[in-house]
């Protein structure tokens, strides 16, 4: 050992001398086994290096060091919408409000295809079943008439209606649907030159002429700031016969009228009657309340399809002689603006269907010529008004300009206290108020619940994840 590393030294002297040489100790294994040590000369023995090319690129390259950062802020905390609900059980809810699981949706037999072609509405469609070879022809569907553009079935029956013992009611306007096998068998078709609605919110102010072909109403209420038309366009500016000034002015002064009345929060279902171009109901959206505007298909021909076309929630109905098809204590607010109802008639018949469909504590707003005029005729239509409200317990909160206000009790204690003489009566206890399909009116009060549960309802939205405990009684 002290030999070889003498020599080792005695080389690496000599060769320094003359280059840059490389030595590498190591230790070799001997051919008996064992450990030997040598010294083995590096195959750059015999090369020189520029090395100030590594020196300045090693310089130039050096990181250098960032200038200390401030602390900042945490980040603010993202919302994160709670995970979905997880569908727990499906099936379909009986009439006694019990889910049941077990239902069948029909079958459907994989042989039997149609072949529709691309012949007119008057041919025939084949319909071929593979395993019995039968061949069954089904006539295609033609268009009907033009002049059946507006024809809705259960009210254009003019057969039934020709039939009526009497109309005096407005029993024309009711449904009359055809009998079976008397339906329509043709397919209604689109008004001419009909184009793709205009989106809401653009279609609260304007919708397609081509689409609502209708004059009359332009015609009969252009002055009135209803509705005009532009061109190929009809435009809503907004107003109606009691709000020429336009519908935001009219509701504000109404929530004057009546501070308890804050729409979005209390007022959140609204049911206007007689809507018109349901303007009314167009406006209440910007103030978060969902209404349902209702008007018969009359001389005005159909004001529905105006407020439908605009996008505003719309069903043809009239007060007449049966039930609205509605469930009792439906509705915050009940709004009737020159809706040409005559609500005392017939001891009040129809002002108690507005009391059926009304929640405890809720109001009804008549915009009407009694309730300003002074003539003789609109005074004794104002003290009839006045009178029946009084006598199915209705409290007048105010009468200011052409509006008046009434609130329906939030108990029957007040029913309780009537003298027993006092007509309407209470409706006997066998009168389910939610039973409306083609129920005739009944000339009586609909009491309210004893446990309180239509006079609880929370405000609007706390109401939606709250759900009113009157739902457990259905």
């Amino acid at each position: 050992m002290f030999v070889a590393s003498i020599a080792a030294f005695i080389l690496g002297k000599r060769w320094s001398q003359e280059s840059l040489p490389l030595l590498f100790f190591t230790r070799g294994t001997s051919w008996d086994g064992g450990r030997v040590p040598y010294v083995a000369i590096s195959p750059n023995a015999k090369r020189t290096f520029d090395i100030s090319y590594l020196i300045s690129n090693a310089s130039s390259s050096a990181p250098t060091i960032p200038p200390p950062q401030q602390p900042s802020s945490p980040p603010p905390k993202m919302y994160r919408p709670p995970p979905p609900l997880s569908l727990e059980r499906f099936g379909i809810v009986d009439e006694n409000g019990v889910m049941n699981d077990s239902f069948s949706t029909g079958g459907f037999d994989p042989d039997l295809t149609e072949n529709y072609g691309l012949k007119n509405e008057t041919e025939e469609a084949s319909m071929v079943q593979v395993n019995t070879g039968r061949v069954i022809r089904v006539k295609k569907f033609q268009l009907c008439p033009v002049s059946q553009r507006e024809y809705i079935p259960c009210l254009d029956n003019w057969g039934a209606i020709d039939k009526l013992k009497s109309t005096e009611r407005g029993e024309k306007f009711e449904r009359h649907c055809p009998e079976a096998g008397n339906g329509l068998n043709c397919l209604v078709p689109a008004p001419k030159n009909y184009k793709t609605p205009i989106p809401w919110p653009s279609s609260r102010d304007e919708v397609w002429f081509n689409n609502v072909p209708h004059t009359r109403l332009a015609e009969d209420k252009g002055g009135q700031n209803w509705i005009r038309r532009d061109n190929d366009k009809f435009k809503f500016p907004g107003g109606g016969t009691q709000f020429i000034h336009g519908a935001n002015q009219y509701l504000t002064q109404i929530s004057e009228m009546v501070p308890d009345i804050v729409f979005g929060s209390h007022i959140r279902v609204v049911l206007d009657v007689g809507c018109g171009v349901a303007s009314f109901g167009a406006y209440l959206f910007l103030e978060n309340v969902i209404t349902m505007s209702i008007a018969p298909k009359d001389v005005h021909e159909n004001q529905i399809q105006f407020a439908l076309e605009r996008g505003v929630p719309a069903m043809v109905a009239v007060f007449a002689t049966r039930r609205l098809l509605y469930p009792s204590e439906a509705f915050d607010l009940i709004h009737c603006s020159r809706c040409r109802i005559n609500w005392t008639r017939h001891d009040g018949i129809l002002l108690l269907e507005v009391n059926r469909m009304l929640r405890a504590g809720g109001y009804f707003v008549w915009a009407a010529q009694p309730v300003y005029k002074h003539e003789q005729a609109q005074q004794k239509a104002w003290d009839e008004m006045e009178d029946l409200t009084t006598r199915i317990c209705w409290e007048l909160l105010k009468k200011e300009g052409y509006i008046a206000i009434w609130r329906k009790p939030l108990n029957n204690n007040c029913y309780a206290s009537r003298d027993t003489s006092t007509r309407p009566t209470l409706c006997t206890p066998d009168d389910d108020p939610d039973n409306v399909w083609y129920v005739n009116l009944k000339p009586c009060i609909t009491k309210l619940p004893e446990n309180g549960f239509g006079s609880n309802m929370l405000p609007w939205p706390a109401r939606l994840h709250m759900p009113p405990q009157r739902l457990q009684m259905f």
